[in-house]
């Protein structure tokens, strides 16, 4: 009986595999997660390309409202450097386009609300464009291909004194 079992399981894991390699690779692209930022600050929308991660942006994307490449603003927590979720896939596409353009630059402004001393604020525009820095390096991008830069709260993108306007003011801004 337990050469019938191994008999059964073998064939079983022959027609798996068999399967598996027939069916191959999906010919279809992938429909994945367009990492478009609505007001509300959560991701939507849908965007082909061959592989999650591995678009071949070109510099025409840069400019094209349905491309990731499109959005350059990353925006944080109150007094935080780290990388909110809804924002990887953006990140990692412009990760994409600057590993396959070598001559291609970025630099990474950080901003804050106007909270807090302009030392401080400072400081933690730093933070956060070194985290989105330390995060293109991570995904293959050159050292020699991106600048960082601080403004604190020195450049806001809204001027108000509400929640609204300082959640604005928290970026890191990609400039090509």
């Amino acid at each position: 009986m337990e050469m019938s079992l191994k008999k059964t399981l073998g064939t079983a894991l022959l027609a798996l595999s068999a399967a598996l390699l027939l069916n191959g690779c999906p010919s279809k692209p992938i429909q994945e997660q367009e990492p478009g930022v609505t007001s509300d600050g959560s991701a939507g929308g849908t965007r082909t390309s061959g592989l999650p991660g591995r678009g071949g942006y070109t510099a025409a994307d840069l400019n094209d409202p349905s491309s990731p490449l499109y959005q350059r603003t990353i925006y944080f927590e109150y007094d935080s450097s780290d990388i909110r979720p809804q924002f990887i896939d953006i990140l990692r596409a412009h990760a994409s386009y600057l590993s396959s353009n070598s001559a291609v630059a970025v630099t990474l402004d950080g901003h804050t609300d106007e909270r807090g001393t302009r030392e401080y604020n400072l400081a933690l525009g730093d933070r956060r464009a070194d985290t989105v820095r330390q995060f293109l390096l991570a995904e293959g991008v050159s050292d020699g291909q991106i600048r960082t830069m601080s403004y604190g709260e020195e450049r806001p993108a809204n001027p108000g004194q509400s929640e609204a306007a300082w959640a604005l003011n928290r970026r890191v801004e990609l400039v090509y």
